[in-house]
C-alpha cells in the first residue's frame, strides 16, 4: 500500500479505498482482504473519495499531467468507478481544478467544487489583474434524463418548500419506490431491525433506495453551476435535501487588514444549499471545520479545538438546548509511553523520508543502515528535545537542505513582554533615551510607540518610571513584562535645552510592542535607502527584499513604483530566508524599456510599467538562502545585472508540507529539487556565487561601514557612464499633421 493518504469507507461497510502518496488508488474488500487498484496518478495523490449511497460507484479527484511544484496547483479532474468490474470514466475534463466530489443522499447527483470561474480584478497597487475568487460548486446530474434542479419545468415549481426538480417518468417511479421503503422496519429502540428491510443481517443499517444510475456518455456536457456567488469555497458535504460548505473570506496572508493589528483573521462561514428554496443560508459563524452525518442531519463543527453538534437542516435555535450540543474531547484520554512514541515516531520519520524524499534512491544513501546505525540512541533519550537532536543528526546525512525537525510553538501569550522600539543606554542619571527609531505608517506592525501624536518623548529624556514604578538598574524589561498590546504610563524627565532645564518631568501614555523586529527593519530599510541616494547622487533606487514570502513581496512592493523611477535600481537580497516568490521578484527586474506612454498634461510612464529604467545591480550574501539562492542565480543567468557580496547559502531542495509524528514532533522532507541552466544541480550544497566579491571585515561591521553597497552603487554608476538611463522621447520628434497646401487649380 506504501504510505497511506486518505481513506474511505464504503457505506455499506463492504469496502475501503486507499488513497495512496504515491499516487495509487485502491480498493480493499473488508471480507476476503482483496486489494484491486482503480487508478494512478504521476503527478500526486488523488483525493476526494466519495462513495454513491448504494456503494456501487466511487469518486475522485486526480491531478492531470500539468506539472505541480512549489508554486503551481496541478489541474484536476473527476473521475467515476464502477465497483462491479473496475470500469473508470473521466467525468471532467482535466482543465480546471475540480475537487472534493459528494454524491447527493438521493444517488442523483454528483457535486463537486471547482475553480472554473475567471472574473478578474484589478491591483489596488500596480497594473495587474487577478481572480481571487474563481471557485463554485457544481452539480452533475449522473442520469441524462434527470432534470437541472434549477432549471424550468413544464408544470411549474411546487409553492413553498417545494420538491427537488422533476425527472422522467422512470425515475420518478424510482422516488416513490424509494420512498415506500427509505426508512425500514424499526424496532422500538429506533434502530432497524435485524433481517428488514433497511438492514443487513448484521443489524447495521444499509441503503434501500433504488441503485445510482449512471449514463456515463455525455457526462462532462451535463454540468451545472449552483446559482451561488463566486467565492472561495472548501470542504463540500451532502446533506439531507442540499449542500454544505464553509464559504472562506478573501484575507491577507500578513493578517495586518483588520481594523486593528491584533483582530484575529476571519474564518469561514458554514453555510447550506437548500434544494429546495434553491439558496444558500447561514447554519453558523466562523468556524475551522465540520462534517456531516451519514443521513444528512446533523454536523459536528469545531470552532476553536471546541466541537459542537448542530442541525444540518437549518439554522441551530439559540433557544433549543438541543440545537447545540457541545461535545467534551477531554474525555478521550490515553496514558502515554514517551519511549514507546519515540521508537514509532523514528520509524514513522524514515518512512516518511523514504517515501517522500525527491528522488527515489535518497542520492546514494543507505537509509535502512542509516536506520540501523543511529537506533541505539533512542534508549538513551530522555527528553523530547532529545529526541529532536537525534532526528537533526539522521537527517544531516541526507546532506540535504530542508530536512528539519521540530515542535510547534505554542504562539504569543498574554503575558508577552513590551518593547518601545527605542534605545536606552544607563547613565549616571539613570536610563536614556539614545535613539527612537521612526514608524512606517504602511505597515500597522512598524507602529513607533514613542512617536505617537501627543507624547513628545525625544531622544536624550530619561525614562524615570514605567506605571509609576522607578525603572532600576535592571532597566525597564521587568516593568514591561505582560505589557504588549497594553497601555502603560511612562514617567520621562525631558532632556535639557529647547527652554528646559532638565528637572521636568512628564507622564505619556503609550502602547508597548510585542515585538519591535518590522519597526527597526524598516527602519533599516529606510538608512539603507538614504545611505544609496547619497552616494549615488539621487540617481539610483533601492529596494531589499527579506524573503520570497507574502512579507517580502509586501515589502518588494512597498516602494517598487518610486523606486524604478531612478536612473538605475540596488535589489538587496541579503538575509533573504527564502519562500517561493522568487519567480514574481524576477519577472519585474526582468522588464525591459521598449516604448513610452506619453499622455497629455501628465507624467509619461514606461512601457512595460514598473520597470527599470537603467543599470540593475544585486547584493547577495551567505544569509541568503532557498529562494535567495534561485533569486541570485536567476538575476545572473537572465543577466540582469553583476551581483555584488558573498556566495549564498546554497539550499534549493524545498519542502511544500510539515508533518506531524505519534509524538507531536513536526519534519519536512526535501521534495522539490531545482535545477538550473548552466548550473545544473550545483547549486545545492554550495550556493551562487557573486559576480564581484565583497567580504566585510570585522572593522567594517564595528565602524558601521557597508563595503557591499559601496561597491553596489559604484557598478551600478559606471553601468549608467557606459550606458545611460532611458528617457522619455521629445515631442518635437513627432510627425506633423498640419494639412499640405492644395495644389494650384488648374484654369
Amino acid at each position: 500500500m506504501g504510505r497511506i493518504w486518505n481513506l474511505a469507507a464504503a457505506p455499506d461497510g463492504s469496502a475501503v479505498a486507499v488513497a495512496g502518496q504515491d499516487g495509487h488508488l485502491r480498493v480493499v474488500d473488508v471480507v476476503s482482504g482483496q486489494v484491486r487498484e482503480l487508478a494512478a496518478s504521476d503527478n500526486g495523490p488523488v483525493s476526494g473519495l466519495a462513495w454513491s449511497p448504494d456503494s456501487a460507484w466511487l469518486a475522485w479527484s486526480e491531478p492531470t499531467d500539468r506539472p505541480g511544484g512549489s508554486n503551481l496547483v496541478p489541474l484536476r479532474k473527476l473521475r467515476l468507478a464502477r465497483l462491479s468490474d473496475g470500469q473508470v470514466t473521466d467525468v471532467t475534463d482535466g482543465r480546471f481544478v475540480d475537487s472534493e466530489a459528494v454524491f447527493t443522499l438521493d444517488g442523483k447527483y454528483l457535486a463537486f467544487l471547482s475553480q472554473r470561474s475567471f472574473d478578474p480584478i484589478y491591483d489596488a497597487h500596480f497594473f495587474d489583474l487577478a481572480f481571487p475568487y474563481g471557485a463554485r460548486p457544481y452539480l452533475l446530474p449522473l442520469s441524462a434524463a434527470t432534470l437541472s434542479p434549477f432549471g424550468p419545468q413544464l408544470g411549474g415549481r411546487p409553492i413553498g418548500d417545494g420538491e427537488r426538480a422533476g425527472d422522467d417518468d422512470r425515475h420518478q417511479k424510482a422516488e416513490s419506490g424509494a420512498a415506500d421503503g427509505a426508512e425500514g422496519a424499526r424496532g422500538p429502540d429506533g434502530k432497524p431491525e435485524s433481517g428488514a428491510e433497511g438492514a443487513g443481517p448484521d443489524g447495521r443499517a444499509r441503503y434501500a433506495g433504488p441503485p445510482v444510475v449512471v449514463e456515463t456518455d455525455g457526462i462532462a456536457d451535463r454540468v451545472i453551476q449552483l446559482p451561488v456567488p463566486e467565492a472561495r469555497y472548501s470542504r463540500l458535504r451532502a446533506l439531507k435535501d442540499g449542500l454544505a460548505w464553509l464559504h472562506q473570506p478573501v484575507i491577507g496572508n500578513l493578517g495586518t487588514g483588520g481594523a486593528r493589528p491584533t483582530d484575529d483573521a476571519p474564518r469561514g462561514v458554514l453555510e447550506r444549499f437548500d434544494f429546495g428554496r434553491r439558496e444558500s443560508t447561514e447554519l453558523t459563524g466562523e468556524v475551522d471545520w465540520f462534517e456531516a452525518s451519514k443521513d444528512g442531519t446533523r454536523l459536528v463543527v469545531s470552532d476553536h479545538g471546541e466541537l459542537t453538534v448542530i442541525p444540518g437542516t437549518h439554522k441551530a435555535d439559540d433557544g433549543n438546548p438541543d440545537d447545540r450540543v457541545r461535545v467534551d474531547a477531554s474525555r478521550a484520554r490515553f496514558m502515554a509511553d514517551p519511549m514507546a512514541m519515540w521508537r514509532q515516531a523514528y520509524a514513522e520519520a524514515f518512512r516518511i523520508m523514504r517515501h517522500d524524499f525527491w528522488v527515489p534512491d535518497m542520492a546514494d544513501v543507505d537509509w535502512d543502515a542509516i536506520q540501523d546505525e543511529y537506533r541505539p540512541l533512542l534508549d538513551r533519550i530522555a527528553s523530547e528535545s532529545d529526541f529532536r537532536d537525534v532526528l537533526w543528526e539522521v537527517f544531516g546525512e541526507l546532506g540535504t537542505s530542508h530536512a528539519y525537525a521540530f515542535t510547534q510553538d505554542s504562539g504569543p501569550t498574554d503575558r508577552a513582554s513590551g518593547v518601545l522600539g527605542a534605545d536606552l543606554e544607563r547613565t549616571a542619571d539613570g536610563w536614556r533615551l539614545t535613539r527612537i527609531v521612526r514608524g512606517e505608517s504602511s505597515d500597522p506592525r512598524a507602529r513607533s510607540p514613542l512617536t505617537a501624536p501627543g507624547a513628545l518623548v525625544s531622544v536624550g529624556d530619561l525614562l524615570v518610571a514605567i506605571d509609576g514604578q522607578p525603572v532600576g538598574p535592571e532597566g525597564p524589561g521587568p516593568l514591561l513584562a505582560g505589557a504588549a498590546g497594553k497601555p502603560v504610563e511612562l514617567t520621562v524627565t525631558q532632556a535639557a535645552g529647547a527652554g528646559q532645564d532638565g528637572s521636568q518631568r512628564r507622564r505619556v501614555a503609550v502602547v508597548p510592542l510585542r515585538s519591535d523586529r518590522r519597526l527597526r527593519y524598516l527602519d533599516w530599510v529606510a538608512a539603507k535607502r538614504e545611505q544609496v541616494r547619497e552616494l549615488g547622487g539621487g540617481r539610483l533606487g533601492y529596494l531589499h527584499v527579506p524573503d520570497m514570502m507574502s512579507e517580502g513581496w509586501a515589502d518588494f512592493g512597498r516602494d517598487l513604483r518610486s523606486e524604478m523611477l531612478r536612473d538605475g535600481l540596488i535589489v538587496d537580497v541579503r538575509a533573504n530566508s527564502g519562500g517561493h516568490t522568487s519567480e514574481l521578484v524576477v519577472e519585474k527586474l526582468a522588464r525591459r524599456v521598449i516604448g513610452w506612454d506619453v499622455p497629455s498634461a501628465r507624467v509619461p510612464a514606461t512601457y512595460p510599467n514598473d520597470a527599470p529604467r537603467g543599470a540593475v545591480v544585486a547584493i547577495a550574501d551567505e544569509f541568503a538562502g532557498s529562494d535567495g539562492d534561485i533569486v541570485t542565480a536567476a538575476i545572473k543567468l537572465l543577466g540582469l545585472g553583476p551581483v555584488v557580496g558573498a556566495r549564498t547559502w546554497g539550499g534549493v531542495i524545498g519542502f511544500d508540507e510539515e508533518h506531524e509524528l505519534v509524538d507531536g514532533t513536526q519534519m519536512t522532507v526535501p521534495r522539490l529539487a531545482f535545477w538550473f541552466e548552466r548550473l545544473g544541480w550545483s547549486v545545492e550544497n554550495y550556493g551562487v556565487d557573486p559576480d564581484v566579491e565583497v567580504i566585510p571585515t570585522p572593522d567594517d561591521w564595528a565602524a558601521g561601514r557597508d563595503p557591499q553597497l559601496e561597491t553596489a552603487v559604484r557598478l551600478a554608476l559606471e553601468a549608467l557612464e557606459a550606458r545611460p538611463a532611458v528617457r522619455p522621447p521629445d515631442t518635437s520628434t513627432r510627425a506633423s499633421r498640419r494639412r499640405p497646401p492644395l495644389p494650384p487649380r488648374q484654369a
